[in-house]
């Protein structure tokens, strides 16, 4: 059988760093995102017994590596649960920039993990699908639930999987993308986290900063949320600059979109907040009724699109498919 799925990227407001297990890809804790639209990747998979291999295509080309090694793990994880042996065909393609920091990896597990599933015949929840997808990257688990999604640490698939969190905050949120094309290295940052002297620090705090972002998205308190997901990033971010390699995302543009958000806050009066995962590119998150002020600002810095949240990943008609 052959299915097709599309899965929106994940924003990170408090943000997973490092892994228990990198082959089950568990985090050390909980994380909390929301979804960018109408941003996404597509994935079109085929089991299909004439096929003498995993055929792997990305953006029109072969995968290899990492790269591939990565997606195999998901196929392997759908053949598993489906108990069938049968080689994939399997084409992914994405709509918006990859590897400078606007979480390509999520949504393109996310869609991978949706199709796959599809295409083997598995019932699932989206919740169990998420424990697929997170096989690939923990963010695309909560790529697969959309929206604001948070994704429980634990040990196992009945405890690592994501849920939605209902917020009125869909509605109005919108996204300046601030494009930054400086390449990252996010893998390297999680199998690192932890030797960092700043993690048991980050460590002692997040469970709070978990409850408090839960809280203030229940709440609709659009400042308290994006406040927290501003501040979360610079503690992400000096984890990761004080690890051993030492890793520096952020470039001159970076600073400059921070500079802006800051000003358009404090002389303007502006509801807007950065946002970074592990990139140069940045999130600047604020209201449908300031997005085009806000754009105007950042765009004398870098490239922009506007993006709204997205929903959960889905599986689309057959017309829609790649192959």
């Amino acid at each position: 059988m052959k299915a097709t799925a599309k899965a929106h990227p994940i924003q990170g407001l408090v943000k997973y760093h490092g892994m228990r297990d990198p082959e089950l890809r568990l985090p050390y804790h909980d994380s909390i995102s929301v979804c960018t639209a109408p941003s996404h990747s597509k994935t079109t998979a085929e089991f299909d017994d004439a096929l003498a291999a995993d055929e792997i295509v990305i953006d029109g080309e072969a995968a290899t590596g990492r790269g591939r090694e990565r997606v195999e793990m998901v196929i392997d994880h759908v053949r598993n649960l489906a108990n069938i042996d049968a080689p994939v065909r399997f084409h992914s393609a994405n709509n918006f920039p990859t590897n400078i920091g606007f979480g390509s990896s999520s949504s393109g597990f996310a869609a991978a993990a949706m199709a796959l599933v599809e295409a083997a015949g598995l019932d699932m929840t989206r919740p169990e699908v998420s424990t697929v997808a997170r096989r690939g990257s923990s963010s695309a688990a909560r790529a697969v639930t959309g929206a604001f999604s948070q994704l429980d640490a634990g040990m196992n698939d009945e405890d690592c999987r994501s849920h939605r969190i209902e917020t009125g905050l869909e509605d109005d949120l919108r996204i300046v993308a601030a494009e930054v094309p400086a390449f990252k290295h996010t893998e390297e940052a999680h199998r690192e986290a932890e030797e960092s002297h700043m993690f048991d620090a980050r460590m002692a705090h997040i469970h709070e900063q978990i409850a408090d972002m839960r809280d203030a998205l229940r709440r609709e308190a659009f400042g308290e949320a994006f406040e927290l997901a501003e501040h979360d990033s610079l503690s992400l971010a000096a984890t990761t600059m004080t690890g051993p390699a030492g890793w520096v995302y952020w470039q001159p543009e970076t600073l400059a979109v921070f500079e802006t958000a800051r000003e358009l806050r404090e002389e303007e009066g502006i509801p807007v907040y950065y946002s970074t995962d592990t990139g140069a590119s940045v999130y600047v998150n604020t209201t449908a009724a300031h997005v085009d002020r806000v754009e105007s600002a950042v765009a004398e810095h870098v490239p922009t699109r506007v993006w709204e949240v997205g929903g959960p990943a889905q599986v689309l008609d057959e017309s829609e498919a790649l192959f």
